[in-house]
């Protein structure tokens, strides 16, 4: 469902999005597409920091399990 909003933009704000809009999409489609494309990227960023979090939380007992790995490989040649 779309609700109608206000929102006040500069003119020069403005000329840009009627340009990339074109003829055939109105200002309103664009800043909604704009808008998504914000949300999602900062949705993916959070994510991204999570795992960042995680993986630098379990670093050190990660590279002692690389590190026995690579161990029993050489150990084997």
């Amino acid at each position: 469902m779309k609700e109608k909003t206000s929102v006040t933009l500069s003119s020069e704000v403005l000329a840009k999005l009627d340009r990339l809009a074109g003829a055939h999409r109105s200002r309103s489609a664009l800043i909604e597409s704009i808008v998504r494309e914000y949300l999602g990227e900062r949705a993916r960023k959070e994510v991204q920091a999570r795992d960042l979090d995680r993986l630098n939380k379990a670093a050190e007992r990660l590279n002692a399990e690389a590190a026995d790995v690579l161990g029993y490989q050489f150990a084997e040649e």
